[in-house]
């Protein structure tokens, strides 16, 4: 995008209006506050629906499919990002992606409110990864253009939108979870649709308004012998992707088993392909080289981490249905409701975490430090999940409290990972390939996700100890070698702390 462009977009935008900042940032916190709201709210039960009987409402299917199709749809939300962000940058712009994508996602929550057969749920499956993928990058992308690049309220305007995806994600599992666990899955379903359009009417209503320009601008336009090329390209393509699917699922080729290893294996294969092509590109520079090498071991630690804490929405949610006294204090808790904890942690410990490194100042760890430290913390969160079967065994219900503990302590370590990990990306990116490498910082998650659809074939209440016990330990012991090894990465990084 010329500089030209990008002025008028900022200066066609009201810069105040919303706590201070731009108009524009009411509209894209609600309409963020609304997709949240849907997408966590249909998380917190989905995992449920996928397994419960269908006497009580559900599929019926078996539980580690289950979990494993939970960790492969999260692992394709994250990979379809990489599609939604070309698709913003080349045809469109992130303003109709993120109109686009809401569509897509509130079709696949209709999808799920209709009672009907598995070929439905994959299909809502198909609409909400593709929408999610237009609309989570762009969206943000939006924020950042509603902003000058040396207005100061920028970063504080990012944060004001963080919040409101964790609001959205606080509120939804109480809600959702509450009507979807006690009374009927669909209606949890039809819910989150509405709340998905609720943040379309937010966005349709206001974007004049309130964004000017913002998010019109195509900043990387295909020529129109391009556009036909792609177009033709992207037709042929789902052509012979239906065919091959057509031909494959009756021949027992393309199975759950075989597409979750498929996912599996693509999930490391990008990831690899990306770090390839940076490093071995002419217009990559020799510092630029060196920081791509201590990039490595970061990636690496991130799907670690990301490997542990997303189980937060397939084990332990199975661990909160199976395993846990849903009565306490004398009321009855859904196991939807462990869903809220992430966030609502997040909300109240992200400024004490944002205070801590200003009052530390150049005192705070390194980078490859802090990552070390967000191990730590993960591999924490699963050994505290293995006591109450140390203590108590496999048979009994354990205390929901021990499940408080095991979010509170992964938060601690997202808060070391997430924030800076994004700010770390940004900072080793090498100038030619910025957008890619934070397309590559996503791609951590989907790959941890990809990686636990193997892992959670493992996990039986006879295993639970082991299986918390291994993952934990396993964590540790990365966090120590990290911790080690933080001062050689830290001169790969060539001067960025």
């Amino acid at each position: 995008m010329s500089d030209f462009n990008r002025q008028k977009i900022v200066d066609s935008v009201p810069q105040k209006g919303f706590f201070g900042h731009p108009k524009g940032l009411f509209t894209l916190f609600f309409t963020e506050f609304w997709e949240r709201f849907s997408y966590y709210g249909m998380r917190a039960i989905l995992v449920f629906y996928m397994y419960y009987e269908v006497s009580k409402g559900g599929l019926g299917l078996d539980e580690h499919t289950a979990l494993a199709i939970m960790s492969i749809y999260g692992s394709l939300v994250y990979m379809s990002g990489i599609i939604g962000g070309w698709l913003a940058d080349r045809i469109f712009g992130t303003s109709k992606a993120v109109f686009y994508g809401g569509i897509l996602i509130m079709l696949g929550h209709i999808a799920l409110a209709i009672p009907g057969s598995v070929s439905l749920f994959f299909v809502s499956m198909v609409l909400i990864v593709l929408g999610t993928g237009l609309l989570k990058p762009n969206v943000s992308s939006v924020v950042g253009e509603i902003y000058s690049e040396n207005d100061s309220r920028r970063d504080a305007g990012f944060s004001i939108f963080y919040m409101g995806i964790n609001l959205g994600g606080f509120l939804a599992p109480l809600i959702v979870g509450e009507v979807g666990m006690k009374h009927n899955f669909h209606w949890g379903f039809a819910i989150a649709a509405v709340g998905m359009f609720f943040g379309l009417l937010m966005f349709v209503f206001t974007k004049k308004k309130n964004l000017g320009l913002a998010g019109t601008v195509v900043p990387n336009p295909l020529s129109p012998n391009e556009k036909k090329k792609v177009y033709t390209q992207i037709g042929l393509g789902a052509v012979i992707l239906a065919i091959l699917v057509a031909i494959s699922i009756p021949a027992g080729i393309l199975t759950f088993d075989s597409f979750i290893a498929l996912i599996g294996i693509l999930g490391f294969l990008i990831p690899t392909i990306y770090f390839i092509t940076m490093y071995r590109s002419p217009k990559t520079t020799e510092v630029e080289r060196s920081r791509i090498l201590a990039y490595i071991p970061l990636f690496l630690a991130a799907v670690m981490f990301w490997s542990i804490q997303e189980q937060g929405s397939t084990i332990l949610a199975n661990y909160a249905d199976k395993r846990t006294q849903l009565t306490f204090a004398g009321f009855e808790i859904s196991p939807a409701w462990f869903q809220s904890l992430n966030p609502l942690f997040i909300i109240f410990l992200a400024p004490v975490f944002a205070w801590i490194w200003v009052k530390l100042g150049n005192r705070q760890p390194s980078v490859p430090k802090k990552f070390s430290l967000a191990l730590l913390f993960a591999g924490l969160s699963f050994l505290v999940i293995l006591l109450p079967a140390y203590f108590g065994g496999t048979n009994s219900l354990v205390s929901p409290l021990w499940l408080v503990l095991s979010y509170f302590i992964v938060v601690l370590g997202e808060l070391l990972i997430s924030p800076v990990g994004l700010s770390a990306t940004t900072k080793l990116a090498p100038a030619a390939f910025t957008a890619q490498m934070m397309s590559l910082w996503m791609l951590s998650n989907a790959a941890a996700q990809a990686l636990n659809a193997q892992l959670v074939k493992f996990y039986t209440p006879e295993t639970e100890m082991v299986y918390f016990g291994a993952i934990g330990g396993a964590s540790i012991v990365l966090s120590i070698i990290l911790f080690f090894v933080s001062p050689k990465i830290q001169s790969f990084m060539k001067g960025v702390k």
